[in-house]
């Protein structure tokens, strides 16, 4: 079974999206640059009315682990993944803080940065082609790859099934391909997990 992660919620409608639709994961993106920002206040509002069965994921750049921490130990995401620098000393720090599961994301450009992600001390890699452009990264490169990852960056509804019946990812991640006019569509997001769940 592949796990579907919806990325960038950020109204009490995605919420009801999410709840109908039942991924394994949605993200709260903290990253202050992004469109979908979400700040700990409104995360913890739209946390409080996600169905249990569904992981809430931290989406972060660069942040300190403490805050990191406080949004777990607070109950608003029950999750982790990484999107800037943070290196093995950082996810040691956060595993001291923290005992919920680490993702950490890999842009991939070229073999090097496969095997990057495959030394990654995080318990779950995302691979991309760079946050949030909606575009994908040469995927012959992942005959490299040697451990369960998130494929993102580019997949749509026409291209996801196709995705997973080549590449057998342990999860795919979406998030722009989901919208119209920069908001998370109800149809969009309802065709997209159906496509992934045929597969």
């Amino acid at each position: 079974m592949t796990r579907i992660k919806l990325c960038g919620l950020t109204r009490p409608c995605d919420i009801a999206y999410a709840n109908a639709l039942l991924p394994e994961y949605i993200g709260f993106v903290f990253a202050q640059k992004s469109s979908r920002y979400l700040s700990p206040e409104q995360a913890a509002v739209l946390a409080a009315q996600l169905d249990s069965r569904i992981t809430p994921v931290g989406v972060f750049v660069d942040e300190a682990p403490e805050r990191i921490a406080a949004l777990v130990h607070a109950g608003t995401i029950r999750a982790v993944q990484l999107h800037g620098h943070e290196d093995a000393a950082y996810i040691a720090r956060l595993r001291q803080l923290t005992n919920c599961p680490v993702i950490q994301a890999f842009c991939i450009r070229t073999l090097a940065d496969i095997r990057r992600a495959n030394r990654s001390p995080a318990d779950l890699i995302l691979l991309d082609s760079g946050g949030g452009t909606g575009r994908a990264f040469d995927h012959g490169l992942l005959e490299g790859i040697t451990r369960p990852y998130f494929l993102a960056g580019g997949l749509t509804v026409e291209t996801v099934a196709q995705a997973i019946r080549r590449l057998h990812p342990f999860g795919v991640d979406v998030s722009s391909a989901l919208e119209t006019d920069g908001v998370k569509d109800e149809q969009k997001m309802t065709v997209f997990v159906g496509a992934v769940r045929k597969e």
